[in-house]
């Protein structure tokens, strides 16, 4: 220390003067490379809280988008709920409505085998009336009453004598009657027979014989 004093004596004014002319020229270096620091830092700041009230008003905006986006989706879960329950509701009445029209299909399919035996019974029953109606004859010119209440046992003796065909087996009929009610007035038109032959072949014996030999006479009548 001794010897620091005695070099600070030691120094002029000029050499004072030097020292403090370099440490302002030194101060003034630093303070226009370097600026003050607190200045920089403070405008920092307040960007970076702008920044982040930006960021906070964003995620409070994308916030009230999803409560809005939940509340859209709770109400489209419930229509969804409510129309799978339309459509279960309408799955059931289509299956209902199949198994009507199955059932109806059924019923229809069973009415065409139906018709079709009705149509087969009808032409069997045409064809049996028309067989009948092949065996009916009419006989014309009988005077009224004269067959008497067995008319089947007249007509069997009385058809031979009159064509003189000889019937092998004889006869048989399966009705004979006379139109209408029995006339009282015998100078009247009398009533034809009408007779339903058992056998085919014989009425078409009678009927060939009234086109080939006819009229007939049977003692004074004529037939």
């Amino acid at each position: 220390m001794p010897g620091g004093k005695t070099a600070s004596k030691t120094l002029g004014k000029p050499a004072r003067q030097l020292l403090f002319s370099e440490a302002l020229r030194q101060h003034k270096h630093s303070t226009t490379e370097d600026p003050p620091h607190p200045p920089h830092t403070s405008m920092a700041d307040d960007t970076q809280g702008a920044t982040m009230d930006r960021i906070l008003q964003e995620i409070s905006a994308v916030s009230r988008k999803l409560e809005g986006m939940d509340g859209a989706m709770v109400s489209l879960t419930a229509e969804t709920r409510s129309m799978r329950l339309d459509i279960a509701g309408f799955q059931s009445q289509v299956t209902g409505l199949d198994k009507r029209v199955t059932t109806v299909e059924t019923q229809i399919a069973s009415w065409t085998d139906r018709d079709q035996e009705l149509m087969h019974l009808r032409s069997k029953l045409i064809d049996l009336e028309d067989r009948s109606h092949r065996n009916n004859v009419r006989l014309l010119g009988f005077p009224e009453g004269i067959e008497g209440a067995a008319i089947y046992s007249y007509l069997r003796e009385t058809l031979p004598k009159l064509t003189g065909i000889t019937f092998d087996p004889p006869l048989e009929f399966q009705r004979a009657h006379r139109l209408c009610p029995k006339r009282l007035d015998g100078n009247i038109r009398p009533h034809p027979i009408i007779v339903c032959m058992l056998r085919h072949t014989q009425a078409r014996q009678l009927l060939q014989a009234a086109r080939t030999q006819g009229p007939f006479r049977y003692d004074t009548l004529e037939m």
